[in-house]
């Protein structure tokens, strides 16, 4: 029995260790990649630099745009994190806690949103923005992807909010405490696990996004970091290195609000697995 389960240990390590290459393995050569030429790069693209020259970082630390770019991807990414949190909490918590007829069939309608890829949306998105006046704004890029978030949303805090004890609910409204009230005294403060893991899943899906920015921004000023990448392509060279340090300086910021709110992501997925 020792001997099985020493082997079953052995292969579980195997495995985390190959997945974790593949995790870790590309956010290296990224950063490998900062430090090379363009010329380096076609003969040793995965390995360790010849020179560790750190000119192509400064030259991107140095640059205005490089934090204008990352304070628009900023600011969307906090807004659509802030509206996913509040509309997709409130509308759990209601079809938690309130009992009322086509409950069940308007949330099937709204969790029917994470069958549909974004890019099968963004022309019909683009004809619509463009309508409402909303092309090369900001509110461009919140609104619809908040709208799109708001299914994963509203699917883990419902799943959180119903193992919440019943019976704090029910001495509340004895004692005359509303919904609204109670949904915001009480509910919220037990649900910072449920709160941590959607703001992260959003925060780093918003701050990650291309395709959207790139349809409804022309204006360079409100660009996001990922359409930023392109002012190193040109029409016959792209500086392949100048691209991987400019990843690796704006990727950094998500990884590393990614792993301060780890724990409380595992918290929040596992709070609403088991009943009781």
């Amino acid at each position: 029995m020792s001997g099985a389960t020493t082997t079953r240990n052995t292969l579980r390590v195997i495995v985390l260790i190959l997945v974790a290459s593949l995790v870790i393995g590309p956010l290296l050569a990224s950063f490998f990649g900062g430090f090379k030429s363009n010329a380096e790069l076609r003969t040793n693209p995965l390995g360790l630099p010849d020179t560790w020259n750190a000119e192509n970082y400064v030259a991107i630390f140095l640059d205005g745009t490089f934090w204008r770019y990352l304070g628009n991807s900023f600011l969307i990414s906090s807004m659509t994190v802030l509206l996913t949190l509040v509309v997709g909490a409130a509308a759990a918590y209601v079809f938690s806690q309130i009992r009322f007829f086509g409950s069940k069939m308007i949330l099937s309608y709204l969790l029917l949103g994470l069958m549909f890829p974004f890019a099968a949306a963004i022309l019909p998105l683009f004809i619509k923005v463009r309508d409402l006046g909303l092309l090369d704004t900001y509110w461009a890029v919140i609104l619809p992807q908040t709208a799109f978030g708001l299914s994963l949303a509203i699917l883990l805090f419902k799943a959180f909010f119903d193992q919440l004890p019943r019976e704090l609910f029910e001495a509340a409204y004895v004692d005359g405490c509303s919904y609204l009230r109670f949904f915001w005294s009480f509910t919220l403060p037990l649900s910072t696990p449920i709160l941590a893991t959607v703001g992260v899943f959003v925060f780093v899906q918003s701050w990650n996004n291309f395709l959207l920015p790139l349809v409804v921004l022309n204006d360079r000023s409100i660009y996001t970091w990922p359409l930023g990448m392109m002012q190193f392509q040109g029409e016959y060279l792209t500086q392949w290195n100048m691209i991987l340090a400019f990843v690796t300086l704006t990727i950094t910021p998500a990884v590393i609000f990614f792993l301060a709110a780890q724990k409380y992501i595992v918290a929040g997925l596992t709070g609403g697995s088991v009943k009781g």
